[in-house]
């Protein structure tokens, strides 16, 4: 029987070779990098289950940004730690609130870096939940007025995107409302559509210290094997007017990442949560995989699936090696 005609490994012959023919491309504008503003001065602490990440006072901030602007990234999203927190989650929708005052600073030393804010309540709240809580659950509605009222301080801070992360019922339309009626009309909304109640959070509620005081999310954010209730959680935010949507985590979820990509024709962004970041960065330091190759591997997956970018904190180290 003669040689079958096809010789699939011609173009895998040559790294130039390979080049030219790849599928998937991964580029540093794809990326955005999340970033912890803390109070005080000079403050620098490093996340110890997120290596080479930190808590970052207002100044220091600034500073990184300005490095990170070389990088050509995409831009950053920014998660705050407020100097004191309530039961009202007063500190998130402040104007003198620490992410507002990061924004206003970052912005006048860069205004053209794109800047993304998340929009939550649980950094801000002394039992750490996402909202109003009564008795022993969220309020949804009332949480909404949160919501709006963080937006739109973000927006006048100068954010250029807003993205809430709560979950709650009718956030989207509530923000989208408050936005233009303040004549913040232009601003966008990047909706965590699809937020799992994950365990790959953990790393994250040490870096944002939001860990809640009593139960957990699992009454807001979605139950992990659900992908049809995925799909409606992005299409009512659509109807509401998401003009961005994304899927949270991203490597445990990539099946629903190219679900939402055959099915909606809009940006889709997936995050690559603080678990994800330390599996490899742990894995790494064991010896047990290289992490250059593992964290480009992980990144690549998420675009084939159908991300067209990406939130991670491999972000920077990516970018140079890109």
């Amino acid at each position: 029987m003669a040689f079958p005609l096809h010789r699939p490994r011609r173009l895998r012959s040559t790294g130039e070779m390979r080049s030219l023919v790849r599928e998937t491309r991964l580029a540093p504008s794809q990326l955005v990098y999340p970033m912890f503003v803390c109070p005080g001065e000079g403050v620098r602490r490093e996340i110890s289950s997120m290596p080479g990440n930190y808590q970052l006072s207002v100044d220091q901030f600034v500073g990184d940004c300005e490095k990170l602007a070389g990088l050509g990234l995409g831009g950053i999203i920014v998660f705050g730690l407020p100097e004191t927190k309530d039961e009202q989650a007063s500190g998130a929708y402040a104007d003198d609130g620490i992410v507002q005052r990061a924004v206003r600073a970052v912005k006048r030393a860069l205004p053209k870096l794109l800047v993304i804010t998340d929009v939550c309540n649980c950094e801000y709240t002394s039992h750490g939940h996402c909202g109003l809580v009564v008795g022993d659950d969220v309020d949804n509605d009332e949480t909404l007025k949160w919501l709006s009222a963080t937006a739109v301080s973000h927006a006048r801070a100068g954010a250029d995107i807003v993205a809430p992360s709560d979950m709650m019922d009718g956030r989207v339309a509530a923000i989208r409302a408050a936005l233009d009626a303040a004549d913040l009309t232009r601003i966008p909304i990047l909706s965590y559509a699809a937020k799992f109640a994950s365990v790959f959070y953990g790393p994250f509620r040490e870096a944002a210290e939001s860990t809640p005081q009593f139960g957990d999310r699992r009454g807001y954010q979605m139950d992990p094997p659900n992908a049809r209730e995925a799909m409606r959680e992005i299409e009512l935010d659509l109807a509401e007017g998401a003009d961005m949507i994304m899927i949270k985590p991203a490597m445990p979820y990539l099946d629903l990442i190219r679900q939402a990509r055959d099915r909606f024709d809009v940006p889709l962004a997936a995050y690559q949560v603080s678990g994800e970041f330390a599996m490899i960065v742990a894995a790494a330091r064991n010896g047990w995989l290289d992490q250059e190759r593992a964290m480009l591997e992980s990144l690549i997956s998420i675009r084939r699936a159908g991300a067209d970018f990406i939130l991670t904190y491999f972000a920077p180290a990516a970018a140079k090696l890109l």
